[in-house]
């Protein structure tokens, strides 16, 4: 019959060392009080016995965890990774940890997720919207609390909370523009059906730019679709049947523009001689792409540490984040083959 071996206590170390329970307390928290040669002792009985200290029992007493949590459409998104390399970065110098999840897209998903992260008692959250939220109620119970909730890149178009994005609507203008400045005036918008404003947004930037150029907004070459890369595919489809053809196509992100350059290929169509394309967020596929995609750019890295860093400083009073409802980052078109 096995045993199991029993934990170690600061009981335990305070009599092998024939000193007080509070000494090993005080000494095991770096506290000044305690000697540097009697802080040697404690730490080294403590590593051979392997005793761990109670951080979450210790955390509770302060009404603090130390910990930050995050909540990502996808994982599985290179501009996302960017944003969480960010985000810990920041928390990591701050002595945060991170508890990470993702809604799938899933408005459903999300609301578990933020209930998880709040059953948790993390001391702030950090958010990027599903495609299909439209009800921040989820997140009230946080600010009921007093505790601080910033959304980054999708964010709520009116919102209690702090926001961090790009002017979606200036970046999808830009990329149109882009497309109407090289003469092509068919431009095919592939977008989500979506509440998210980011989406929203973008489409309001390409109808904007299409105004300016005169250019009538026709909704038969506006293209929905979930961003995959499959999606793609069947959008390059869609304008290969188009009974006027296209001479332009603006995605609202690279993956999926990715594979409608693919799908336009294989459907004999040259890019960007036949049709230009722009893409969004300057993923890495970007550059992998025969032609290399003219996209729009945006730092990911660095909308990740602002958010942690807005959040820790308000949780260290150094800031008081809920003054400012709106941070706009800067966005960059970067033009490639694709558009010639």
């Amino acid at each position: 019959m096995s045993r199991t071996k029993k934990e170690v206590t600061i009981y335990d170390i305070a009599a092998q060392l024939d000193v007080s329970v509070a000494t090993v307390s005080r000494a095991l928290r770096d506290d000044p009080v305690v000697s540097v040669k009697t802080k040697k002792k404690v730490f080294d009985l403590a590593e051979k016995y392997g005793y761990q200290t109670n951080q979450f029992a210790r955390n509770l007493r302060k009404q603090q965890t130390n910990t930050i949590g995050v909540i990502i459409p996808r994982l599985n998104s290179y501009f996302m990774a960017a944003v969480i390399a960010g985000i810990e970065q920041v928390a990591n110098q701050a002595g945060y940890n991170l508890i990470i999840s993702q809604s799938s897209e899933s408005a459903e998903r999300e609301s578990i997720n933020v209930r998880t992260m709040f059953n948790n008692r993390v001391d702030g959250l950090l958010v990027s919207l599903s495609y299909h939220t439209n009800n921040l109620d989820p997140f009230e119970k946080f600010a009921k609390k007093n505790i601080p909730v910033i959304f980054f890149d999708r964010t709520p178009e009116s919102s209690t909370f702090t926001n961090i994005r790009i002017n979606n609507v200036q970046a999808g203008y830009e990329a149109t523009k882009h497309l109407l400045s090289k003469g092509r005036r068919r431009i095919v918008h592939v977008t989500v059906s979506s509440t998210e404003s980011v989406y929203r947004e973008r489409f309001r930037g390409y109808a904007q730019a299409l105004a300016e150029y005169g250019v009538p907004l026709d909704m038969n070459l506006v293209y929905l679709g979930d961003l995959s890369l499959e999606a793609g595919a069947d959008a390059a489809k869609f304008i290969h049947s188009l009974p006027q053809k296209a001479d332009g196509v603006f995605v609202a992100n690279d993956n999926c523009a990715a594979g409608c350059v693919i799908g336009l290929k294989a459907h004999g169509l040259r890019v960007p001689e036949d049709i230009a394309v722009v893409g969004f967020n300057d993923d890495p596929v970007s550059r992998i792409v025969e032609p290399n995609l003219t996209t729009v750019h945006y730092p990911g890295h660095e909308m990740g540490e602002l958010a942690a860093r807005s959040l820790i400083n308000h949780l260290n009073g150094a800031a008081d984040i809920m003054l400012t409802q709106t941070i706009l980052l800067r966005s960059d078109l970067v033009v490639r083959e694709s558009t010639g």
